[in-house]
C-alpha cells in the first residue's frame, strides 16, 4: 500500500505558492463591485489549511468572522494553527464537515465561498445547492475554481520550440486523465468554465465571472517571494516524481478515461522527462515563462 493512501487530500497542493494566486487589490476591487462591505458571517467550504479564508479576511470588514468547514481533521488543526500565526485566530475558526452535506441551518451566512473545491467533487451542482441553502436571502456565493487544462498550452523557455506532436501528446494525456477523473467521480479539473451556468441554473442572480490577474510568472533570478515559492514547487514535484498527480493517481485516471494501459508507462516517462527538463532549467537559471493560468472567481447572490 502506498504512503499516498494515508495522506489527507491535496497534501501536495497546500504549499506557500498558494498564497500568491490572487492580487489583494484585485480582491478588494471585486469585494467593492459585489458590495461585500456588509458581510459579517462567512462560510469557507472545503477550507483546506485556510489559505482562501484568511485572504478574504483582509478584504472584508474587520469584524467579519470566517468559519471554515473541512472534512480532513489534519487540515482543520493546521488551518487553526495557521490562522493563529497570521494573527487571525479571533476571526477565523475551523470545524470538520462535508461540503455535500453542510452541518448548518438554512440561511445561516452572509457569504458562502470555496476555492478549488468543486474541481474535486462528483456533483458540483449538489455542493452549489448546499452553499445556496445556507446563504441568507440576499447573501453572496463565491467560488474560485480553475480551468486546469489550459495551463498546459502556456509556453515556456523549455517548451517554446517543442515539436507540435510533443505538445499534442501532453494535452492528450491530460485530457484522458481529466476524463477519467470525472468518470471516477473525483471531479472535473476545469469546472470553473461551467460555473456561471451552474450558478444561474441553481437560481442565483446577479451572476458574474472574474479572472485572477495574477500570472504565475517565472524569470531568473526568481527573486520575488512568489517566484521563490513557485520555484520550490517545481523542484519538489520533479523530486517527488509527480505531474499534478502522483503516478498512481494518473494511472487510475488514465485507465478510467479510456487510455490503453499498454501506453501509460511510456506516456508517464515522457511527463517525468518534461518535468525534469523544467527543473534542470530552473536550477541552471534559464527557465522563464509568463505563466498564464485561468482561475475564475464566480459570484452570485441568493434572491431576496
Amino acid at each position: 500500500m502506498s504512503d499516498e493512501k494515508h495522506q489527507p487530500h491535496s497534501a501536495e497542493f497546500f504549499g506557500p505558492e498558494r498564497d500568491f494566486w490572487w492580487n489583494l487589490d484585485q480582491l478588494e476591487l471585486i469585494a467593492a463591485r459585489r458590495a461585500l462591505g456588509d458581510v459579517r458571517s462567512v462560510l469557507d467550504v472545503g477550507a483546506g489549511v485556510g489559505h482562501w479564508g484568511t485572504l478574504l479576511a483582509s478584504v472584508l470588514a474587520p469584524d467579519a468572522s470566517i468559519l471554515g468547514i473541512e472534512r480532513e481533521p489534519e487540515w482543520v488543526q493546521e488551518a487553526a494553527r495557521r490562522a493563529a500565526r497570521l494573527g487571525l485566530a479571533d476571526r477565523c475558526r475551523y470545524e470538520q464537515g462535508n461540503a455535500e452535506s453542510l452541518p448548518f441551518d438554512d440561511a445561516s451566512f452572509d457569504l458562502v465561498t470555496c476555492q478549488t473545491v468543486l474541481i474535486h467533487v462528483a456533483e458540483p451542482r449538489a455542493v452549489i445547492r448546499e452553499m445556496l441553502r445556507v446563504t441568507r436571502p440576499g447573501g453572496h456565493v463565491l467560488a474560485a475554481e480553475p480551468n486546469n487544462v489550459a495551463s498546459f498550452l502556456v509556453a515556456s523557455s523549455v517548451t517554446a520550440d517543442a515539436e507540435i506532436d510533443q505538445l499534442v501528446d501532453v494535452i492528450r494525456f491530460c485530457l484522458i486523465c481529466e476524463r477519467g477523473k470525472i468518470a471516477l467521480g473525483e471531479g472535473n479539473g476545469s469546472v470553473g468554465d461551467l460555473l456561471p451556468g451552474y450558478f444561474a441554473d441553481e437560481g442565483l442572480v446577479d451572476v458574474e465571472a472574474f479572472l485572477s490577474d495574477k500570472a504565475a510568472v517565472m524569470f531568473p533570478p526568481y527573486a520575488s517571494e512568489a517566484q521563490q515559492a513557485l520555484k520550490a514547487e517545481y523542484l519538489q514535484a520533479a523530486r517527488r516524481g509527480t505531474w499534478g498527480w502522483s503516478r498512481e493517481q494518473a494511472h487510475r485516471f488514465f485507465s478510467a478515461g479510456g487510455g490503453a494501459d499498454t501506453t501509460f508507462d511510456a506516456a508517464w516517462q515522457r511527463r517525468m522527462t518534461e518535468a525534469r527538463a523544467v527543473a534542470d532549467a530552473i536550477e541552471a537559471g534559464t527557465f522563464h515563462s509568463a505563466g498564464g493560468t485561468i482561475h475564475y472567481l464566480v459570484a452570485g447572490r441568493r434572491p431576496s
